[in-house]
């Protein structure tokens, strides 16, 4: 039989074609390609068993004739859809592992060293070459290599070894010993990427990396863990100081509140106590804002209830000088000042808010009281002096969605008293809570005198109300512009009886409510 008539034809042409249709199938359809790999290989040896054709055997000594060219194109052939179908289940492992760019040094491991074992099965099972000399004479060259690589070799061996440790993966964030930090973008045979705060990319050695000591914070999970030190006068007690350091915690929205954050005095002498603030954030994404916002609580909460921060050591502040517990409480908030700090009554006169402070009254409030709840309307606005209020949501009491909490200097109550629409979420008293209230009997004449100041406050309103959404809320929806709330606003204030902000003889009245 001539050897083109002979039935290894019919392998050597599945085997082109199955290189043929691999090649054409996309790399997105990896199960496709492996379905194909193995399907051709399985073909190609079941033909070759029944053959008799061994490909893991060396040649014979014959000539190089036309079925022996046959017969080593058969099993080179064979070997590289082995080689390949080998890479296809690697590659379908990752895949359904889900973590392909992870393993990537891995991938790349296991690839090299099953193309060497392909290349060296054809050298001595097709080519009949002698591979153990081989072997042995490329060691010389090796040694060579090895000498010439050797920084190079060091980061391949040192990623292959943080790849089987795995300290860290693929969307980490890191921080090394000596301050470096960022998220793991990539891992190769050669470095791995963070990307750092600045947004830069910064490539690592995998070798100094396995020297240098690397802390994983986002493991066990993303939350992570902030501490903030202050020191504050010994004007108070210890324990309302540490009262007031959690109501800060507890008023935070920008932290975790489970597990509770916890307060601790670090020392205490005749100059200052300084206590230490320890809480978790969802993400390193939100240390800053975290930080930012505590800073802010402990300035508030501290004002409210005249409690002063401590003066640097290097400010060397004698001891007589040190302030009295008279100076502290007159340090405390005054209505004036929570006036000036609310956006919508940043139009009126400094002489109008000092008219519309004299006007205050104060309301009290048990903790765990509920002030307002999800639609009700709030005839007056009221802004926190002390304590903590939590938002709610929802219906039942047990179990009600927070949605945000309050704190010293924050108000409420502007849209039921400006444009007669109810509260987007129940406020709960989550401490003792005092608030200064302004009724529209104090705020109408204003209005009154000084039309374009109502302009004003609705376009803030605008902005305000649209920025909590869709709430559910009756009359909400619709009163969400700015034309709308200033016709709320106009005929609410129509409609309201009132005396003269300027009128002699006015008295201010300081309501406490102890419901």
């Amino acid at each position: 039989m001539n050897w083109w008539n002979s039935p290894l034809v019919y392998i050597v042409l599945i085997g082109l074609a199955g290189i043929v249709v691999w090649a054409l199938i996309p790399r997105r359809f990896a199960n496709a390609r492996l379905i194909v790999q193995l399907g051709f290989f399985l073909a190609m040896s079941v033909i070759v068993l029944a053959l008799r054709v061994v490909p893991y055997e060396p040649a014979g000594g014959e000539e190089a004739s036309g079925g022996a060219i046959l017969i080593g194109s058969v099993k080179l052939l064979w070997w590289v859809h082995l080689a390949w179908a080998l890479i296809g289940f690697v590659r379908i492992y990752l895949v359904f592992e889900r973590k392909p760019r992870e393993a990537r040094l891995l991938q790349d491991v296991v690839v090299g060293i099953v193309y060497t074992g392909m290349l060296l099965s054809i050298l001595a099972f097709v080519f009949s070459v002698p591979v153990g000399t081989l072997i042995a004479t490329s060691g010389v060259f090796a040694v060579i290599l090895g000498l010439a690589l050797q920084n190079t070799l060091g980061d391949v061996f040192s990623g292959i070894a943080l790849n089987l440790g795995r300290p860290y993966v693929l969307g980490n964030w890191i921080v090394l010993s000596d301050g470096t930090e960022g998220r793991v973008v990539e891992t190769n045979w050669r470095s791995t990427n963070l990307l750092t705060p600045a947004h830069n990319v910064v490539a690592l050695p995998n070798s100094f990396l396995a020297r240098i000591g690397v802390t994983n914070v986002s493991g066990p999970d993303e939350s992570h863990g902030l501490a903030v030190t202050i020191k504050v006068v010994p004007t108070k007690m210890p324990a309302i100081i540490l009262d007031t350091m959690r109501s800060v915690l507890l008023s935070c929205n920008s932290i975790i509140q489970d597990p509770s954050p916890s307060v601790a005095i670090r020392s205490l002498d005749a100059a200052a106590i300084e206590i230490e603030l320890s809480f978790r954030v969802a993400s390193l994404d939100q240390r800053i804002s975290a930080r930012n916002e505590v800073f802010d609580l402990i300035y508030r909460h501290s004002k409210s209830i005249g409690m002063l921060l401590a003066e640097p050591l290097s400010a060397s502040i004698a001891m007589t000088s040190r302030p009295s517990d008279d100076k502290a409480a007159s340090d405390s908030f005054t209505p004036i000042e929570l006036i000036k700090s609310i956006p919508i009554f940043s139009a009126l006169t400094d002489a109008e808010q000092e008219a519309l402070a004299a006007m205050t009254s104060v309301r009290r409030y048990r903790k765990g009281q509920i002030i307002a709840r999800q639609g009700e309307m709030l005839p007056s606005l009221m802004i926190v002096r002390t304590g903590v209020i939590a938002r709610q949501r929802g219906q039942d009491d047990a179990h009600p969605l927070e949605i945000g909490r309050l704190a010293p200097g924050d108000f409420f109550g502007e849209t039921g008293l400006l444009a007669g629409i109810g509260e987007e979420s129940t406020l709960r008293a989550m401490t003792h809570v005092a608030v200064y209230e302004i009724d529209q009997r104090s705020i109408a004449p204003l209005l009154l005198d000084r039309p374009e100041i109502a302009e004003d406050l609705a376009a803030i309103l605008a902005t305000r109300v649209s920025a909590f959404g869709d709430s559910g809320i009756p009359g909400r929806q619709h009163a969400s512009s700015k034309f709308a709330l200033l016709t709320a606003i106009q005929a609410a204030f129509r409609a309201a009886p009132f005396k003269h902000a300027g009128a002699p003889g006015r008295e201010v009245k300081q309501k406490d409510q102890h419901p």
